[in-house]
């Protein structure tokens, strides 16, 4: 049997799978993120809307003791301001080194689209909201896994204060490396995502995405967005092209 059989009847196998997800999942929403014709992207859609119907509602991820805290590495971007890094982005990563030079006081988390109160939210501001504290683990595409303790306020708590209209249906970050991606209103609403401004007892460490990152403990480390800077509430999907995952060969949707 040649190479090409066997990519053929794989990409024929998960074409079949996410066309049956269709009769299998009737419950589910139609308008998921795009495969942009790539069979095998098919088979994330599929993981998506099975996950969503056959899990329990907001499944948690295990939670640890803190005996179990392990050393966790910084990986990709570690400091969105280092111009010596070669993903250097002049006008982002200048914004953010400023910021980091004045230890994150002028920096703020602009929350805006389908909300009904958008506005602008210092460090400051997210500790006002009720303080959440987990130890999970971080599970990186790379094969390797950390357990961490993190504390944040819950993204369900900021959306709900800036006043998050019926129609919304994904939750869109920005970030100061120039990455964009997004998770959809289950995840943004479940009870172990939340954004993160300390980590193992301490403020959030600039390698690890100071002075705040999202955490989403039930997706792939990727998904757990650092140095962040932009929220965008949409009704639709919004693929952001080459800055997002689906154009990189990523995955939109990485469960776990």
């Amino acid at each position: 049997m040649t190479d090409k059989k066997k990519i053929t009847r794989r990409q024929v196998l998960v074409a079949g799978l996410a066309s049956a997800s269709a009769l299998v999942l009737p419950g589910c929403s139609n308008d998921g993120p795009p495969t942009y014709g790539n069979l095998l992207r098919m088979g994330d859609n599929f993981t998506w809307r099975a996950q969503r119907l056959l899990l329990p509602s907001h499944r948690l991820a295990r939670e640890y003791d803190r005996r179990e805290i392990s050393s966790i590495p910084a990986i990709g971007t570690t400091d969105p301001g280092d111009a010596s890094n070669p993903y250097f982005q002049e006008e982002l990563g200048g914004v953010y080194a400023r910021l980091r030079h004045a230890d994150f006081a002028d920096w703020r988390l602009v929350i805006e689209g389908s909300v009904a109160r958008p506005g602008a939210y210092s460090v400051a501001d997210l500790m006002r909201f009720p303080k959440k504290t987990q130890i999970t683990r971080h599970t990186c595409e790379e094969g390797w896994t950390a357990i961490a303790e993190w504390n944040g306020a819950l993204l369900k708590d900021v959306l709900e204060a800036a006043g998050i209209l019926p129609t919304a249906r994904y939750v869109n970050f920005s970030s100061y490396d120039g990455w964009d991606d997004s998770i959809d209103m289950w995840d943004a609403m479940h009870p172990q995502t939340f954004l993160a401004y300390g980590m193992n007892g301490r403020e959030l460490p600039v390698p690890h995405g100071a002075p705040v990152r999202l955490r989403v403990a039930t997706q792939m480390g990727y998904k757990s967005m650092k140095f962040l800077r932009r929220i965008v509430v949409t009704d639709e999907f919004v693929d952001p092209g080459l800055s997002g995952p689906i154009q990189n060969g990523w995955s939109w949707y990485a469960g776990i």
